[in-house]
């Protein structure tokens, strides 16, 4: 069977080379006579396995020594209530300021909100969420915990292109849908944490990259099993960490070191990004809501303006092999993820087929 192009949000498709490595080594991995799945996470055999897959991400990243890589589990939207939890207690005050750019950004101040005095210093839920929040520094509180952002939005297809400064405030940010996408100076972040199921690997991981000094100060209620101290301590081995996930997360990092890393990824995003966008404002048929100068390199939403025609453009993609390009369903309209995964082959076809639509649909 041919694969498909599949535009998920997430879980997303992952590089070819990937699974069909995964696929030769599911049954016996090297010659320890059995599959990841099945291996102790005390034996030598994994212990190289995380090992190794956290030194590829740290040369990927460029992580500094003095943080912490933690693969854990719970996905992005544990760390709503994870990051308050271990953060609070920090300057003793209690308080968090957050940018309000999308859903999950909106869910983490609701979660927050059952710990911390939590300010909204800028918000654009009243527009739609259709760019990144303006925001005056003059309202961020220099004696807050930390100063939380949401790195890109994948529902209505926005991303930061600079980041808050934040002074001595913890910067946290969640980058699940934008990680090794493009580069970033993580010595910007107290904290940058990201679901597996988008640039990294199946669903069931979740990477935080904490500073050391901000380990230690969780809240006295915090489940020993939300304490970052706790799991940095541990080496993520405090109780029995998401084994084979972390094995396919490692198997994407040694790739994405094997094609140029991530200034290459970068450099590929951009381009498929500007292909779809140059068209879609060009087209008399579909348009791009978001503002341009925060367009994400990885969800692009596009509208016709008529829910039918949107819903026929869907079904008919969908039999031409290009799979879950409709957008959520709070907006609606039509989404493509174009994480690192989609080959520029799948945008240059897809355009190619919303022309023909658009041709066929006047």
């Amino acid at each position: 069977m041919n694969r498909v192009y599949n535009f998920s949000a997430g879980p997303s498709m992952l590089p070819l080379p990937v699974l069909e490595r995964a696929q030769k080594e599911l049954v016996c991995y090297g010659d320890t006579g059995m599959s990841v799945m099945e291996m102790s996470h005390r034996s030598k055999m994994y212990e190289e396995i995380i090992a190794k897959a956290e030194a590829d991400l740290r040369t990927l990243m460029r992580i500094p020594e003095n943080y912490k890589v933690l693969f854990l589990q719970g996905g992005a939207s544990m760390q709503f209530a994870q990051v308050p939890l271990n953060l609070l207690s920090g300057y003793k005050t209690g308080k968090a300021d957050y940018i309000n750019s999308g859903n999950f950004a909106n869910l983490a101040i609701k979660e927050a909100k059952k710990y911390a005095d939590v300010k909204e210093v800028a918000s654009s839920k009243d527009i739609g969420y259709t760019q990144i929040p303006d925001w005056d520094e003059a309202e961020f509180r220099s004696d807050a915990d930390y100063f939380y952002i949401c790195g890109n939005n994948t529902i209505y297809g926005t991303r930061y292109t600079k980041l808050p400064e934040t002074g001595s405030v913890p910067l946290v940010a969640d980058l699940s849908s934008c990680i090794l996408s493009q580069e970033y100076d993580i010595t910007k972040f107290g904290i940058a944490f990201a679901g597996a199921q988008k640039n990294i690997g199946p669903a069931g991981v979740t990477i935080v990259i904490i500073r050391d000094d901000l380990l230690g100060h969780a809240l006295d209620i915090t489940p020993t099993m939300l304490d970052y101290k706790v799991m940095a301590d541990k080496g993520s081995m405090y109780n029995t960490p998401p084994t084979y996930g972390i094995y396919m997360a490692g198997l994407t990092f040694d790739y994405l070191l094997q094609q140029g890393g991530v200034a290459e990824m970068e450099k590929r995003n951009v381009e498929k990004a500007k292909i779809l966008y140059d068209y879609l404002d060009e087209s008399a048929l579909f348009h791009n809501p978001v503002r341009p100068c925060d367009r994400s390199l990885m969800n692009v939403t596009f509208v016709t303006g008529d829910a039918d025609k949107d819903a026929a453009f869907v079904k008919a993609a969908t039999a031409a092999g290009f799979v879950n390009l409709k957008g959520h369903r709070t907006v609606g309209g039509m989404r493509a993820s174009i994480y690192n995964a989609m080959p520029i082959e799948g945008i240059e076809k897809l355009v190619a087929f919303m022309k023909q639509f658009e041709v066929e649909n006047k």
